[in-house]
């Protein structure tokens, strides 16, 4: 239930945030001041005159013997608007790139709204989905109830605050231009907090857990968990101008800066992007396709040595830089390793389905979680290849990076996110099934087509790209300006926002599905299983 002190404390904030706007130093920040007052004074107001409407839809869970799914249905919803609110905006970024026209400055431009694409996909949509998926699997598989009470609805509504946070400032031009580290400090230290509580109700759970084994898929959210929470604490090291303003100073200078900020980038996909899914991954294919995974033994090393390799990968972002050569090939060695661990956990993914592959033609939803798989496998072995030198001389600042990174983004993140939620959503609602699982197959294949329509042109316009760049006269004059491989692209530019508004499309049609299926059944109350119950006493 939604305490009135709960209320209290989120006006007691909207008080202080309204002191903050008041006495800003800058414009900027009052403004972004004003924004958050205003979301949290309508939060409030929420909270004390509509209680018993938001008590309808999350019901009261307090009982020892009932899993806390009320925060988990929330996510839910979050994650499949936030789905849809990025694959919109970079329809839209995709339509900048072939028609400028569609650039309205100074809010509406690209510069501003592709940090905010990026980050409403990786962080709003792709940071719901594990926070609601980490919170129904730990319940499950520790047959426990979510630590700490109200804890998890703070970690729900207080990330929802911090995207809201981040977006605006992206639109305001409040950032730190940092690769997925763009908001200001103060931001940062609101996600901290959030990200401290996310920590505490997850290990807390695992601590007051009825089954003695941790499951695999734990160890996957927990390192993700862990992991993130460190990197940010490094990358945003930062001094403040001032208390009440918005700009801040990073820590790090020159190449150092570069090196700790990709460090943070690409173990943010390493952690947030790869490790926190394939926590997903070894809960709902197994649980979909009804079979068990199909060696513990495998998952366990692809755990330790993904956990141990990664981390090491970030210096092959800045091949031919100031970095030292031998930082640079240490990057480049431990990426071509990483290899080995990823495809063990594909692997093992596509093997748990043995003895149901006929369950392909019948199921939409696993058959999207095994395209998810593939995708993993595909995006996994294009990575280190192109973290390669030679590889990477033609590869780097081309859009053969941005085809690498949305076939990973869209066909593993996306796709075994989609899965999991259409796994979700019948069993959190007292629905026997989904409304329509000929839906769940347009979806399947809107999304499949876009994902090949957007990663294949980007592909060839990228090496395109990188050969234009490199080609040399007798004279040794470049052949082509800037301004001929741009006319060049042009094409592809336009495939590739068709690509993304299929999929885009996909992602609509999945929102109406779960609707109707949310509409047609009432929520149910899940219990702790008897026998967990009678083991603690």
């Amino acid at each position: 239930m939604i305490k009135t002190s709960t209320a209290v404390t989120v006006g007691v904030a909207a008080f202080l945030v309204l002191l903050a706007a008041a006495l800003g130093t800058d414009s900027l920040f009052r403004v972004h001041a004003w924004i958050v007052f205003l979301v949290l004074a309508i939060a409030t107001i929420v909270l004390l005159r509509q209680s018993q409407a938001v008590t309808a839809l999350a019901p009261s869970e307090g009982a020892p013997n009932q899993y806390m799914d009320g925060v988990v249905r929330y996510g839910v919803i979050a994650t499949l608007f936030w789905a849809i609110a990025g694959l919109l905006v970079g329809v839209l970024i995709a339509c900048q790139l072939a028609w400028p026209e569609f650039n309205i400055p100074p809010y509406f431009n690209f510069g501003r709204l592709r940090p905010l694409h990026t980050s409403a996909v990786v962080f709003a949509f792709g940071g719901n989905a594990l926070i609601a998926t980490s919170f129904y699997v730990v319940q499950r598989t520790t047959r426990a109830r979510l630590w700490g009470g109200d804890l998890a609805w703070f970690v729900f509504w207080g990330y929802q605050l911090f995207i809201v946070m981040a977006a605006t400032g992206y639109l305001l031009g409040i950032t730190e231009s940092r690769e997925y580290a763009e908001p200001e400090w103060y931001v940062d230290i609101w996600l901290t907090i959030v990200w401290v509580a996310y920590l505490l109700v997850f290990l807390g759970t695992l601590v007051v857990r009825k089954e003695p084994h941790i499951y695999v898929a734990n160890w996957f959210y927990l390192s993700f968990i862990v992991t993130v929470a460190m990197l940010h604490l490094v990358n945003n090291l930062s001094m403040p101008v001032s208390l009440l303003g918005s700009k801040s100073y990073s820590a790090f200078s020159g190449v150092q800066d570069a090196l700790t900020q990709w460090w943070y980038g690409h173990n943010a996909v390493g952690f947030f992007l790869t490790a926190g899914f394939l926590g997903m991954m070894y809960y709902f294919v197994p649980k979909q396709a009804n079979r068990p995974i199909y060696s513990y033994r495998l998952s366990i090393v692809h755990f330790w040595s993904l956990i141990f390799m990664y981390i090491w990968a970030g210096p092959h972002h800045l091949h031919y830089t100031a970095l030292p050569d031998w930082a640079q090939t240490l990057g480049m060695v431990f990426s071509v390793m990483l290899w080995m661990p990823s495809w063990g956990g594909m692997i093992n993914g596509l093997m748990t389905l043995s003895g149901a592959w006929d369950k392909l033609r019948t199921d939409p939803v696993l058959r999207m979680l095994v395209l998810a798989i593939a995708f993993y496998g595909m995006s996994t072995f294009e990575g280190p290849m192109m973290s390669i030198k030679a590889v990477n001389s033609l590869s780097h600042y081309t859009d053969w990076t941005i085809g690498h990174v949305h076939s990973g983004a869209l066909g593993w993140v996306g796709m075994i996110s989609f899965g999991a939620i259409y796994h979700l959503t019948p069993k959190l609602w007292g629905r026997t099934a989904l409304y329509s699982l000929r839906l769940v197959n347009w979806h399947f294949w809107l999304a499949t087509l876009g994902i090949v329509v957007y990663a294949s042109v980007m592909w060839v316009s990228g090496i395109m790209q990188g050969l234009m760049w490199r080609e040399y006269d007798d004279q040794g004059f470049l052949v082509y300006s800037f301004a001929e491989t741009m006319a060049a692209m042009y094409p592809y530019y336009v495939m590739r926002m068709i690509g993304g508004a299929l999929y885009l499309s996909g992602a609509l049609v999945m929102a109406y599905n779960i609707y109707k299926t949310i509409r047609g059944g009432a929520p149910v109350v899940a219990h702790v299983p008897a026998a967990a119950l009678q083991a603690a006493e």
